[in-house]
């Protein structure tokens, strides 16, 4: 089972936190394509390897505050 296959079936698992628990993509693909299939795959970011610590940290705020 790769990411997308993971989140789609977090997403729509029995479980209702699967349906707004954030998910991160952390990849080495990050060409336009890959972004676009983890947000369509129900992801709500998508990081690049090798990850930058900052925009990792700067990602993991954003999805807490729209939690909130």
């Amino acid at each position: 089972m790769n990411g997308y296959e993971a989140t789609q079936r977090i997403r729509t698992g029995r479980n209702k936190l699967g349906e707004s628990i954030p998910i991160i993509a952390m990849t080495a693909n990050a060409f336009v394509d890959d972004v676009k299939n983890s947000f369509a795959a129900g992801m709500n970011a998508h990081i690049s390897k090798p990850i930058d610590m900052a925009v990792l940290e700067k990602t993991m705020r954003r999805l807490r505050s729209e939690l909130e």
